[in-house]
């Protein structure tokens, strides 16, 4: 099973964005596919439930939920040959308690806004994840994707220098467009709506695609994973 956790500490970098339009994609790909909503908004648990019948199945696992009847582990199960799990971690997040989910993923993808207060702190995410997570630069499988751009703007050419400097893949930059609101408000992606209505946003997200698939190769060949029903929940203490 791959495991991509999408990440950001501060809020509203648009991790759910990415991590709905990501399960969307390989659901819509017809991957058996789960989506881990740590968020306490509950955004990810939303646009579920908002998908109509018709659409490929998605499982939501409602991690920010206490479930107080079962152990949190068990809560926390994947349904059997899940092919895909999308981790979309909490605003503020710890990286110590997340520390082996962290470690386990098959890729961490970052979003970044374009404002000078999103790029310190992706900068400070960053170097969370590589002391207290010990993600180094050299696994390659932390990248970062410019989300909600205009690209002919100062923030944006100052956010690109940046991340050009990070010694950290910067693979894409999504554009700032309703497709996505529009595509949320029904509880699919940007993949399951007309070509012709998103086109400048597929092509966008290729270059995502194509580092996702490389990483999934590199993974089968250097990691043995375990059962996500215990691994997948943060580790406390």
């Amino acid at each position: 099973m791959k495991r991509i956790v999408v990440l950001n500490p501060k809020g509203g970098s648009g991790k759910t964005t990415l991590a709905t339009n990501l399960a969307s994609l390989f659901a819509a790909r017809g991957h058996k596919t789960a989506l881990m909503d740590y968020d306490n908004q509950g955004s990810s648990t939303y646009w579920v439930n908002q998908r109509g019948a018709e659409r490929p199945l998605i499982q939501i696992i409602s991690a920010y939920k206490h479930p107080i009847s079962v152990t949190r582990n068990y809560f926390l199960r994947v349904a059997p040959d899940t092919q895909y799990l999308i981790i979309d971690t909490p605003a503020a997040l710890d990286f110590s308690a997340f520390q082996r989910t962290l470690r386990e993923a098959t890729a961490i993808v970052i979003p970044v806004l374009p404002s000078d207060v999103d790029i310190h702190a992706v900068a400070n995410c960053i170097g969370q994840l590589m002391t207290l997570a010990k993600i180094g630069r050299e696994e390659r499988r932390i990248a970062v994707v410019a989300n909600r751009v205009r690209k002919h703007t100062l923030g944006y050419q100052r956010l690109v220098f940046f991340l050009n400097s990070l010694q950290i893949p910067f693979i894409t930059t999504l554009r700032d467009t309703q497709n996505y609101i529009n595509a949320t408000a029904q509880g699919i992606g940007i993949f399951e709506m007309a070509p012709n209505r998103v086109q400048d946003d597929l092509i966008a997200w290729q270059p995502l695609i194509e580092w996702l698939h490389a990483r999934e190769e590199i993974d089968k060949s250097t990691q043995s994973l375990t059962p996500l029903a215990v691994n997948a929940a943060p580790q406390r203490g």
